[in-house]
C-alpha cells in the first residue's frame, strides 16, 4: 500500500510537476515497486502507477461525495 508521500509523488509525476531532491529516495523505491520508470532524465508512470493515482482519485471523490451527503441528511 502506498502511503500518502509516494501517491504525491505519482500525482506529480503524472501532472509533469517537478519535486524536491529530498524526495528522490522515495523515487527509488517507486521504481523498484513498479509504479515509476526513468526515461532518461524523466520520470514516468508505469500502467501500475496510472491505475494508483486513478483508484485514489477515485477514492477521494467517493469520500467527498459521502460527505456531501452527510452534510445534506443533517439540514
Amino acid at each position: 500500500m502506498l502511503h500518502d508521500e509516494e501517491l504525491s509523488i505519482l500525482r506529480d509525476i503524472s501532472q509533469s510537476i517537478a519535486f524536491a531532491d529530498d524526495r528522490q529516495g522515495k523515487m527509488g523505491q517507486l521504481i523498484a515497486d513498479g509504479y515509476v520508470m526513468k526515461d532518461g532524465d524523466l520520470f514516468e508512470l508505469t500502467a501500475k502507477g496510472v491505475t494508483a493515482v486513478e483508484e485514489h482519485a477515485a477514492l477521494g471523490m467517493s469520500d467527498a461525495e459521502q460527505a456531501n451527503a452527510s452534510s445534506d441528511r443533517l439540514i
